[in-house]
Order: structure tokens, then sequence, then C-alpha cells
């Protein structure tokens, strides 16, 4: 059996940057690590250093992402309240998918490290699933828990018709915190 190369520093920085620019889904830290042939640590030490530089990426449930800097030009965004169980997570995800925005993090305030946001980053139910699948498999806990289910989000949309039809929506579930 022949034993793969590893690449090496630089030159593999540059090939996961060049994999992620080019892809437009998602890229498991497992999978780059397989086309380098080095550990999935090493991908995520290279994807550090990466986002040192400032290039646009970022981990999601599903894998990473290169968010390019042209953005389409009309995104409208809003960061929420909201407040439920851990077993209403998903309802909540579909509630706003389902009106055509994207969850891009959540956001707590801890009472000793101060505010801590983790990347969402779902659009469809599909991405939810994986998110919640990803959750359960590896028994990690929702950042809600450390607030007794009070969190926000920053939420994406190409109108604000569809961030206020999907407020509505989670005002009408009783998700939705109002000020």
């Amino acid at each position: 059996m022949k034993e793969e190369k590893k690449i090496l520093g630089e030159q593999r920085r540059q090939l996961i940057l060049q994999w992620l620019k080019e892809s437009n889904r998602p890229i498991t830290g497992a999978e780059l690590a397989a086309k380098t042939n080095v550990s999935r640590q090493v991908v995520v030490q290279d994807i550090s250093l990466l986002k040192a530089r400032n290039e646009p990426i970022i981990a999601t449930s599903q894998g990473y992402l290169y968010l390019p800097p042209n953005v389409p030009a009309q995104t409208y965004a809003r960061t929420i309240a909201c407040f439920h169980t851990p077993e209403q997570t998903k309802e909540e995800l579909y509630i706003l998918v389902d009106h055509g925005v994207t969850v891009k993090d959540v956001k707590i305030e801890h009472p000793v490290y101060g505010d801590l946001t983790a990347s969402v980053m779902v659009s469809n139910r599909l991405e939810v699933d994986q998110f919640i699948k990803k959750i359960e498999e590896t028994k990690a806990s929702y950042l809600l828990q450390l607030t007794d289910g009070t969190h926000l989000h920053t939420i994406e949309a190409d109108s604000a018709a569809k961030l206020d039809a999907a407020c509505h929506a989670l005002k009408k579930a009783g998700f939705l915190i109002e000020s």
C-alpha cells in the first residue's frame, strides 16, 4: 500500500484556501485533512492561521465556508432575542428558514465570560437537521442552556419583509422576546 505524502505548511494552507473559495458548499475538517494527508487538528490550526490573515472563513456545523466580500448588494440583517427550551430549537430554526431567513449565529450573555457567540449558518431545513444531528451526536449543549433559554440570533434575508414575517411567526409560537 502506497503511503500518501503530507502537504506541508504554507502550500497546504494555500490549497485549503483555494478549495474553500472554489466550493459552493461547506467542507469538513475531515475532508480537508484527507485531501492534504494531515490530521484534522492540523487543519483546524491552518484555518486559525488563515483567519488571522483576515481570510473570511467561518466554521459552521456542516464544515468550513469561505465568505467572499462580494455579498449580495441588498442583504437585510436583524438581531432578535428569543426564549425556548433546547427541545424547541429545531422548531425555532425551522420557522426562521421556512421564511427565507438565514440564521447566522447564536449569542448569549454569560455571567463570567461575557458575550459568547457561536456560528450557526443555517438557511434551509436540511442544514437545520444537520445542525441538530451534530448537536445530538456529539452530546454538545446548546448555548441557551447556559442562560435558561434566553439567547440572541443574527438573522439575514434578501428583504425586510422576510425578516418581519419570520419575527411575526416566532412571536406567534411564543419564542420571540419583544423589547
